[in-house]
């Protein structure tokens, strides 16, 4: 049995596995309450942060290379295009920028607007990660102006990526969606697997919920 830790980026994961129909269950990690408290946890994850998966013997961290090895090792599945497949690059591109260039930046944004001193929340780091949000952003807004998905017409891991970016800055960031972005969220909280991740994730549905975000399937 797959077993995921912890909610969080973990989203990503549950959605991708919810996607593939792949049994698992979801060990929830109290990162409020300080994984130092949570030896379990450590030992599978001694830098302590979330997601982790194991699968059998394998361990691993990063919630984008934890899809990869799903979709690798449990696949095929249509949510990685074949390599020969024309849209393999865009699909490559969009499923690492939805961390590397979107949620990663977003973070220490989020992080300085909870918990910095009140003097320290506007300093030039924070300014910095959301200028790097805002510039990645616009190769997301240019995709959508050619094609509903981040690898053309059909929906990928990519599309897993950076809506869980998006919602994040939405949610945690207070970054207004454009026109576009909210209409692709649309199309991608959409999906059942995104749904029934929800369902899993009883945290992050919790959190949306209270934010006003109409969940009532």
């Amino acid at each position: 049995m797959i077993t995921l830790w912890g909610e969080g980026r973990g989203f990503r994961v549950a959605w991708a596995l919810e996607e593939m129909g792949l049994p698992y269950r979801l060990r929830q990690v109290d990162m409020l309450a300080g994984v130092e408290n949570d030896p379990e946890f450590l030992a599978i994850n001694p830098a302590g942060f979330i997601p982790a998966l194991q699968d059998g013997e394998t361990v691993m961290v990063e919630s984008v290379a934890i899809m990869e090895y799903l979709m690798a090792r449990h696949g095929p599945t249509p949510l990685a295009p074949d390599p020969r497949d024309p849209a393999f690059g865009q699909y490559q591109q969009f499923l690492h920028l939805g961390e590397a260039g979107l949620a990663a930046s977003m973070f220490f944004v989020v992080v300085a607007k909870i918990l910095a001193p009140e003097d320290q929340k506007d300093n030039w780091g924070t300014r910095k990660a959301m200028s790097t949000f805002e510039s990645r952003r616009k190769l997301v807004a240019l995709q959508l102006a050619k094609s509903p998905y981040m690898a053309g017409d059909r929906f990928t891991a990519a599309d897993i990526s950076i809506s869980y970016a998006l919602e994040f800055a939405r949610r945690a960031g207070g970054v207004p969606l454009t026109e576009a972005e909210a209409a692709y969220l649309k199309r991608t909280t959409a999906r059942e697997g995104y749904r029934r991740a929800m369902d899993k994730c009883a945290a992050v549905k919790a959190w949306a919920k209270s934010l006003g975000e109409d969940i009532s399937w």
